[in-house]
């Protein structure tokens, strides 16, 4: 009985301090074990939030989880650090799940803990506000799915010996994914957001196919630390890597077995991820790239997600503003790719008023080091840096990259779509004294851009909508896909705005090739056919204090949920939302214009004529430059579609069903309902020749929540996250 209950203590709260003595044997001569009287108090009230039930209100413990003082304990942290001592407590509790627990509720509470164990505090100026993040990386075991065997010293548990090294030999298995790999990812792996370098979301995995999907059930899920979701897993040679809230995890993609997790304790407003939204990590050679919600990209070892390296990208005074304004003015959430030996991915916007915009950026894989930047708002100089009426660098605003981008191994080039401006008033009036631009206006918004990778420099770019005012950017995936064009293939890269309208431009040189508009938006007339050139409908144009109907909304027709596209029959397969918006243009004054911030007020409005059908999926044949089909409904679509070899489009909806469609007609071959929309990306990979799908429901994103709004009758469940795997049963 002994024995097993110093088992149960394995990953509980503490596997803490052995009493008064023991607090100072261990941590007497470490700094990093001083705490103030302020966080000893804080501490009382959040260990009896998180870990009273388990422990007691005395440290006594219960049948639930051992005691938190006396001499039983004391072995296991004698000669050991504070960091250690907290990594393990951050690495297993509270048993619920990682990130429920606040980063400085976590520091409260321990030196609640070792207040209670008789160390005493100091002054509040010399005790850290938390153990840092840096410092736990640093100093501290792995952040495992089971608790190092040094903490369960002098135990004999030959079953959880056995279950670590099987999980061990698991991971040791796991092959370096090379540029090689990354150019041609083996068919069962998912190894980047849209699978592949091109960013078509297509799969030539068929084992499920139109004749067997009807099969397709259940097989595993796993529940997640909460956030806005948006997730997309990866998944390599049976491993599956993904992330939510504070959380990064390895499982078996076979099974559903924890592998390892690693929480990176996130500052207190950052209310432990759970507003945050990351589209997608990335793997090369041993690491996994991850960026976090307050604004860092850490590098851990794919093998047992120990931190390797921690970079901020994002300091904390660029994510305040220096104190401007509530809330973060900056963001990482589009996701990385590896390109030759660099990580390089975008900048967001939390805020509408970030000076002088927002860029994109390269990392070195090996040790995190800026390698270069490029701003996403022309600057002074630059090609287009006289685009901005006047406007001085630190009052342009805007330029967002929130999508992942994509790379041609051939070409040598990575793109990007890059958004737009909420600062309406810089485009639409020239400074004083400075000549009104033409209506090239506001670069790098709404525009392709197309990067070498090894500097930054840029070699070409295209702007898909000049002086885009209405919030309808361009921002989304690039896909690169060769397509005939006058009887010959040409290499194209092919992306839609929020309008629907998708434009097609030549991969080396930027040139417009066509365009096609998919009929839900009143923005633009007309489209140069040699230019792309866009014209803009005159009743749409900005008057100030006079409403305005615009299609669609702000949120767009198409938003962050990704096109797939199958590059053997050229279709592409585009989820669409039918809405749209009354806009207003509010002018303020010069230095209200000058700081930023968005102008044009939206109010939400159903189509003139509608029919009560909002959700939209449409194929769009390339190479015809005509639409296959459509497929109408009432509810609209939650996420990114995923295309196969089998034939089918997989798709869900904010009503909670997860579909599979036939690519060539659009007929729904099979469905099931989910606990939650499934408003992320979802992926199709094999292990030991079984093909899976796999897809994240819960959070809610700001698409979504612009979906919701026009189907009133919808209540949707509580934001609870949650990984569904789906694989074939029963007999063919």
């Amino acid at each position: 009985m002994l024995r097993r209950i110093s088992s149960l203590s394995v990953g509980m709260l503490l596997l803490l301090l052995a009493g008064p003595t023991m607090a100072q044997r261990l941590f007497a001569e470490d700094p990093g074990a001083a705490f103030s009287a302020e966080q000893a108090q804080r501490g009382q009230a959040a260990y009896a939030r998180a870990c009273v039930s388990c422990h007691g209100a005395a440290l006594e413990g219960s049948q639930f989880g051992p005691a938190l003082k006396g001499e039983g304990f004391e072995g296991h942290w004698r000669g050991r650090t504070r960091a250690e001592w907290s990594e393990h407590i951050r690495s297993t509790m509270p048993p619920r799940g990682l990130g429920s627990v606040s980063g400085r509720a976590y520091s409260d509470i321990e030196a609640w803990l070792l207040q209670m164990n008789g160390r005493r505090p100091v002054d509040s100026g010399h005790a850290p506000a938390v153990v840092s993040a840096a410092a736990l990386g640093q100093q501290a075991p792995v952040a495992g799915a089971m608790p190092p065997p040094a903490v369960r010293r002098g135990e004999d548990d030959p079953v959880y010996e056995q279950a670590l090294t099987q999980r061990t030999a698991r991971l040791a298995a796991l092959t370096p994914v090379t540029d090689a790999t990354l150019r041609e990812p083996p068919e069962a792996d998912w190894l980047i957001w849209r699978r592949r370098y091109d960013g078509l979301g297509y799969s030539p995995l068929g084992q499920i196919d139109r004749g067997n999907v009807a099969r397709l059930r259940g097989t595993w899920s796993w529940s997640l630390p909460e956030s806005m979701n948006e997730i997309t897993p990866l998944v390599h040679d049976g491993v599956m890597f993904l992330y939510s809230g504070p959380v990064v995890q390895a499982l078996d993609a076979a099974t559903g077995e924890l592998l390892w997790q690693h929480l990176h304790v996130l500052p207190d407003e950052f209310d432990n991820g759970r507003g945050g939204r990351v589209k997608t990590l990335a793997i090369h050679g041993e690491r996994v790239f991850a960026p976090t919600t307050d604004g860092h990209l850490l590098a851990l070892d794919m093998r047992s997600g120990r931190v390797l390296w921690d970079h901020e990208v994002i300091t904390q005074s660029q994510r305040t503003m220096a104190g401007k304004a509530e809330g973060v003015a900056l963001h990482v959430n589009g996701g990385p790719i590896v390109v030759k030996g660099k990580v390089i991915f975008g900048v967001s916007l939390g805020l509408e008023n970030a000076p002088g915009g927002c860029f994109i950026v390269a990392l070195d894989v090996e040790t995190g080091r800026e390698l270069w930047r490029f701003h996403t708002l022309a600057r002074p100089g630059q090609p287009g840096g006289d685009s901005w009426n006047g406007a001085p660098v630190q009052e342009r605003f805007g330029g967002g990259v929130w999508t992942a981008g994509s790379y041609d191994p051939e070409l040598d080039l990575v793109y990007f779509g890059i958004g737009n401006t909420y600062d309406s008033a810089t485009l639409l009036e020239p400074r004083p004294g400075a000549k009104r631009t033409s209506d090239n206006a506001g670069l790098y918004t709404d525009t392709t851009v197309a990067l070498r990778p090894d500097t930054g420099a840029l070699v070409w770019h295209y702007q898909h909508q000049h002086r885009d005012v209405w919030d309808l950017d361009w921002v989304f995936e690039q896909s690169i896909v060769t397509l005939q064009h006058n009887g010959k293939p040409r290499k194209l890269v092919v992306t839609g705005g929020k309008t629907a309208i998708f434009d097609a431009v030549d991969a080396a040189t930027g040139a417009f090739v066509f365009a096609k508009d998919l009929g839900v938006q009143n923005l633009v007339t007309a489209i140069d056919p040699r230019t792309g050139e866009k014209t803009v409908n005159p009743a749409v144009e900005p008057e100030a204090g006079k409403a305005k109907l615009l299609c669609p909304a702000a949120y767009g027709a198409r938003n962050w949920p990704a096109t797939a596209l199958n590059p053997k029959t050229g279709l592409l397969f585009v989820p669409i939302t039918e809405s749209c918006t009354e806009y207003t243009y509010a002018p303020r004054t010069a230095s209200e214009t000058a700081a930023g911030g968005a102008d044009m007020r939206f109010a939400p409005r159903v189509p003139p004529g509608t029919d009560g059908k909002y959700g939209r999926l449409v194929a769009v044949d390339l190479n015809a430059r005509e639409i296959r089909w459509v497929r109408r409904q009432r509810m609209p679509i939650a996420g990114s579609a995923l295309a196969t070899a089998g034939g089918l489009l997989f798709n869900g909806d904010l009503d909670r069903y997860f579909y599979a469609f036939d690519q060539d007609t659009g007929a729904v071959l099979w469905s099931t309902r989910l606990n939650a929309a499934a408003e992320s990306s979802p992926i199709t990979y094999s292990v030991n020749g079984r093909q899976y799908v796999a897809v994240v429901a819960g959070g809610g994103s700001a698409y979504g929540a612009g979906g919701r709004g026009l189907v009133p009758e919808l209540v949707s469940p509580a934001a609870g996250v949650t990984l569904f795997v789906f694989e074939l049963t029963g007999e063919p």
